[in-house]
């Protein structure tokens, strides 16, 4: 893809695609975006609001072009920015029935495709026929509310094509959003699942009362869990301890607005697993990556060390007790 005047579509329209179309309207004079429901496009294109999610983000219907019609967007558009929760990306994607083969496509899920078992860029290549070098994933610590507000942010932009990583990251680029790229696409596909777990985990902890002493080794517990996670998956020179990974930990394990923390949290607190789900308004991603993360590792022929997802899987699958769950836990970090 050579063409200087790339033009973008946004696919998605919850908290993070609302912020990326914000982000993307700095830069660009058009955008294409994809609201599947058609009342709350309907409101979009009155309102100049999404009403469901970062409502206070006035949006400039100027640049934005909005529709249901994915394949007419698709067709007009050079970048597919792909912003699902992962749980229904497939459902959303089974809704292309045009070849995209030929698209430069850039991740903003937070996990792995859960019909095939398959990070975005597997499935993408799988199913969609994306070249290696027309994927690109976005990560870092960057939460949408935070865009939202224009609070100085971060993102990472991996992709094994360093041209193309740059030339999107520039479309990124504003007086709050600080850019980077990587070629660790892989690895941090893996980071931005497994922070959700840790966050679940940090919320837990909380909820049972323990204190910022024990919050603070259990994140450090987890960013070294991470990186043998990732080690056993795809093992090549990088630095842990970069925004992509431990800054996205750290943002989503202790923030207010991390829904995985508030998840953990309720579950911390007594509500059963069900019922915590039943009162999030959002998805909260990591309940999913614990069952794909554990069932990884454990039929994985290398497996990592994971006693925190393990932990996590044994009280949100198997019922156990989270307080004898982290009490055991509590036994075995630091």
């Amino acid at each position: 893809m050579t063409k200087s005047n790339l033009k973008f579509c946004v696919i998605g329209s919850g908290s993070w695609a609302t912020a990326i179309i914000k982000i993307l309207s700095e830069n660009l004079k058009e955008i294409n975006w994809y609201i599947r429901n058609t009342n709350n496009l309907e409101y979009i294109l009155k309102h100049s609001h999404n009403r469901n999610y970062l409502s206070s983000v006035e949006l400039n219907m100027k640049k934005i072009n909005v529709s249901d019609n994915l394949d007419e967007l698709i067709s007009n558009s050079d970048v597919l920015i792909i912003a699902v929760p992962s749980e229904f990306t497939s459902s959303v994607l089974k809704n292309i029935s045009i070849d995209i083969s030929d698209k430069i496509v850039v991740s903003a899920i937070k996990g792995i495709i859960p019909e095939s078992n398959l990070l975005v860029g597997e499935h993408l290549e799988k199913y969609y026929k994306i070249v290696e070098n027309n994927f690109l994933v976005l990560g870092g610590p960057c939460h949408a509310e935070e865009v939202a507000l224009e609070k100085l942010s971060y993102l990472t932009i991996a992709s094994s094509n360093k041209i193309l990583a740059k030339k999107i990251a520039s479309k990124f680029m504003c007086s709050y959003i600080s850019t980077k790229t990587s070629d660790d696409v892989i690895g941090i596909e893996y980071a931005s699942m497994l922070k959700n777990i840790y966050a679940i985990a940090a919320g837990i902890a909380h909820g049972l009362g323990y204190g910022d002493n024990f919050q603070s080794v259990l994140m450090s517990s987890s960013i070294k869990e991470i990186n043998r996670f990732i080690e056993k998956r795809y093992r090549m020179k990088r630095d842990i301890n970069d925004a992509a990974y431990l800054g996205d930990l750290l943002v989503t394990g202790y923030s207010t607005f991390s829904r995985n923390r508030l998840f953990g949290n309720m579950i911390g607190k007594g509500y059963s697993v069900k019922y915590a789900k039943m009162e999030m308004t959002m998805i909260a991603e990591g309940y999913v990556a614990t069952k794909k993360a554990y069932l990884i590792n454990a039929e994985s022929k290398s497996k990592a060390k994971t006693p925190i997802i393990d932990s996590i899987y044994n009280i949100l699958y198997l019922k156990r007790s989270p307080k004898k769950t982290f009490k055991k836990l509590s036994e075995n970090l630091g």
